[in-house]
């Protein structure tokens, strides 16, 4: 198997591309505008062709790389059922499955972050985007979010065996990997913490709105494509 993360420091995202050792077809999962160049060259120096473009969900902090790395690969654009995007060519339902060579990515239902969060398993290796993050989870406050169901989509996660490791969308403080149990045992949104009061710890982190919202979801809808969703792209700095 081939597996390499990349961050973006300007928006402390997670990329990952996995892909098939054998016949080397990849797939690569929430890429960032501004990066495609060192996302080709990446999968140039392994020798890879995507396949896919892979969502956890509406990004509201960044914008996605999609649009770039398609035109300059053909891959297929995928994303969660629910997240409604129509520009996409694949919207993922649990369960459902993406073959690249002789590899296998599951899709995961994980909404409360944003009602089309869902998250992706690789072998033992689980993509939680912004449902869960390194002791610490996805906010709920815009975006169809929803406490109750991010409770039970971080359940559903917690429930794969605790060797399995936890890749997140986002890290602010230089993490680039955890697993279940780790998370289960001293994420403070999670250890020892019921349902109702994770709804009320929700409830009360009072945050900022996010500085991109206003550009990153718009561009999002239209699944990157900033010209397509009215946004004036000289605006847009390398990396948002």
């Amino acid at each position: 198997m081939i597996f390499k993360q990349l961050f973006d420091d300007d928006t402390s995202t997670l990329t990952y591309i996995l892909a098939d050792a054998v016949t080397r077809e990849a797939v690569i999962i929430d890429p960032v505008y501004g990066q495609a160049g060192r996302d080709l060259e990446a999968l140039e120096e392994l020798g890879a062709t995507l396949k896919y473009i892979v969502e956890t969900h509406v990004h509201a902090d960044h914008i996605t790389g999609a649009k770039a790395l398609k035109e300059a690969t053909h891959a297929k654009f995928v994303s969660g059922k629910d997240s409604g995007l129509t520009c996409g060519d694949i919207l993922i339902d649990e369960g459902e499955v993406m073959h690249f060579g002789n590899e296998v990515l599951y899709a995961i239902a994980t909404p409360g972050h944003t009602a089309g969060c869902t998250t992706y398993r690789w072998r033992n290796r689980i993509f939680t985007g912004d449902a869960l993050l390194i002791d610490a989870c996805g906010r709920t406050d815009f975006q169809q979010g929803d406490n109750e169901k991010l409770y039970d989509s971080i359940q559903k996660i917690l429930s794969y065996p605790d060797e399995f490791l936890i890749y997140p969308g986002h890290d602010y403080n230089g993490r680039r990997v955890s697993n279940i149990a780790q998370e289960k045992g001293i994420n403070p949104y999670i250890a020892g913490v019921t349902k109702e009061q994770f709804i009320e710890k929700m409830n009360k982190l009072n945050l900022p709105k996010p500085a991109k919202i206003d550009i990153a979801v718009p561009a999002n809808e239209y699944c990157g494509d900033a010209d397509a969703a009215g946004i004036n792209t000289a605006n847009i700095p390398h990396s948002i």
